[in-house]
């Protein structure tokens, strides 16, 4: 695992909205949120639980951190490695990741050089435990490695986080849109997409930007 992790923050991370906000009929979280701590960049061990036997058992050079947050277990890896270390997790007997849940995707415009992540969360049926895993690419580099030879129902999977987000999974048999039209521009999840003003093509219609959303509070 790499030793040059960024610090955590000391002082807390502050953005107002969301469902707090007052004035207007925005209740869709166009104004952000409040956080009070940032999340923790990596986390010491012990791990706690079954956390360190899995990442021991992992032990692969494409682990970047490891972090441990409400009793959960994401491991982060390096895109470059990410179809190795999703064999090991499904493989390895002391594994046996069998099932994978899904793949969605992040969008963190503010973190500079991972601004998107692909986040994988598996489950070992043998042993009872679950993990996620992430896969952060740098926004003007949207490519991260298709998982569809591990886990092939990720095919479905990796189209909508395409769709959505804009990453492009290198080797995915058809990586097309799956839920907008194929002419659609833009990927709708991502914080930079505009909300609102958009026309509805089935209707018609146009949908009022947020601050102009009838309010029912």
């Amino acid at each position: 695992m790499s030793d040059n992790l960024p610090e955590v923050p000391e002082q807390p991370i502050a953005r107002t909205g969301m469902f707090g906000t007052s004035g207007t009929g925005d209740t869709s979280g166009y104004g952000g949120l409040v956080v009070r701590r940032p999340a923790p960049v990596s986390s010491p061990r012990p791990y706690g639980s079954y956390f360190d036997e899995i990442v021991d058992g992992l032990d692969h050079e494409g682990v970047e951190r490891v972090v441990v947050d409400r009793g959960e277990l994401t491991i982060h890896v390096a895109r470059e490695h990410l179809v190795e270390v999703m064999k090991k997790l499904r493989d390895d007997p002391a594994l046996r990741f069998e099932l994978s849940l899904g793949v969605s995707g992040v969008h963190y415009p503010h973190e500079t050089g991972s601004e998107l992540r692909a986040v994988y969360h598996l489950c070992s049926i043998t042993h009872n435990r679950r993990v996620r895993v992430e896969c952060s690419t740098p926004d003007a580099d949207r490519h991260i490695p298709s998982t569809v030879s591990v886990y092939p129902t990720h095919n479905w999977h990796e189209r909508e986080t395409y769709d959505f987000f804009g990453i492009i999974f290198d080797g995915h048999p058809g990586l097309t849109r799956i839920e907008m039209p194929d002419d659609w521009e833009g990927h709708p999840q991502r914080k930079d997409y505009p909300l609102g003003g958009i026309p509805v093509e089935y209707r018609g219609a146009e949908i009022p930007a947020p601050d102009q959303r009838r309010s029912y509070a």
